[in-house]
């Protein structure tokens, strides 16, 4: 195998990886946009967007993985705050287990996200390397 289709092989695990992680944040979407706090509490609706906003955008790079993690970047800082935001208005919403547990399957996808990003960023600079080769002096 070349370091090139090993390096995508890599790089499209990354964005599976991702992938899994957004499906958890799209059932907190589900759960958030059909309980009964919605009515009482619009600003569920921004988290909704946000996670909304992430997944449309990277569901349409999933075979371009450059694209993926480019977008990601663009996308990841907006949504991690977002969900902070979230997380600091769950106790005045609801004390019930789905809205914590929500908080914490939405920290867990961007801490996914986080560290795939991380990877990808990494073996596209080892992709690059073996590109251009070693220095020689």
């Amino acid at each position: 195998m070349t370091e090139s289709s090993d390096s995508s092989k890599q790089l499209a695990q990354l964005v599976d990886r991702c992938q899994q992680a957004m499906a958890h944040a799209w059932v907190v979407r589900a759960f958030l946009r059909h309980c009964d706090e919605a009515e009482d509490f619009p600003e569920l609706t921004l988290i909704s967007r946000s996670i909304f906003d992430v997944s449309r955008a990277l569901e349409t790079r999933v075979t371009d993985p450059m694209g993926y993690f480019k977008m990601l970047t663009k996308k990841i800082g907006k949504f991690r705050a977002a969900v902070e935001e979230f997380a600091k208005q769950v106790p005045e919403i609801s004390s019930h287990t789905n809205f914590a547990q929500s908080v914490i399957s939405l920290r867990g996808s961007v801490m996914i996200l986080d560290e795939s990003l991380k990877q990808a960023r990494e073996v596209a600079i080892q992709a690059e390397a073996s590109k251009t080769g070693p220095a020689t002096g």
